[in-house]
């Protein structure tokens, strides 16, 4: 595998089902990346360090994925001038509410795009979107996962048979 261009990194192992849809989505657009666990509350000194050493270690992005009071990508944030992305994390008693508003909530010199609850797959599709700008590989990557999305969707308007379906030619540009 190539070197890592994105770091996926999560406060805690339960949350690896969230990593697990980064990565994936990752490696399906053909990205390097690596995957590591460290708590902003536990370990915050090897998550400031982890962020420090990310740009000289060739990483361009930083998925964040946290629960509860979220604070990982926040701390990540303020130790680099890398684009973090944050991944709030359904737990808790406000299913993943409050990790949400706190990472939304970033003061300001802090910076972290926030996703919605449990979407890690559109952290990995955002992070790749920001490596594109610059790979014409990964862009074209990209503009293929999007497209087949696309089709998807288009299929399965064969799926409402029975149904007052609308014609195809609703959908043409004209």
């Amino acid at each position: 595998m190539n070197e890592p261009l994105v770091g996926i990194i999560m406060g805690s192992r339960s949350d690896l089902e969230s990593g697990r849809k980064a990565a994936e989505a990752l490696e399906s657009l053909g990205i390097p990346f690596e995957i590591t666990v460290s708590s902003a509350h536990r370990t915050p000194a090897d998550s400031a360090n982890y962020a420090k050493n990310a740009k000289s270690r060739g990483l361009r992005v930083i998925i964040a994925v946290a629960g509860l009071a979220a604070a990982l990508p926040g701390v990540i944030a303020a130790h680099t001038t890398l684009p973090v992305i944050g991944v709030p994390v359904s737990a808790g008693t406000l299913g993943g509410l409050e990790a949400l508003l706190s990472i939304a909530q970033m003061p300001p010199g802090v910076p972290v795009a926030a996703m919605g609850i449990d979407s890690a797959r559109n952290a990995a599709l955002f992070a790749a979107r920001i490596i594109a700008l610059s790979d014409e590989r990964i862009h074209e990557n990209l503009w293929n996962d999007t497209a087949a999305g696309m089709q998807k969707v288009a299929a399965s308007r064969s799926e409402l048979a029975g149904l007052p379906v609308a014609p195809e030619s609703a959908f043409e540009a004209k």
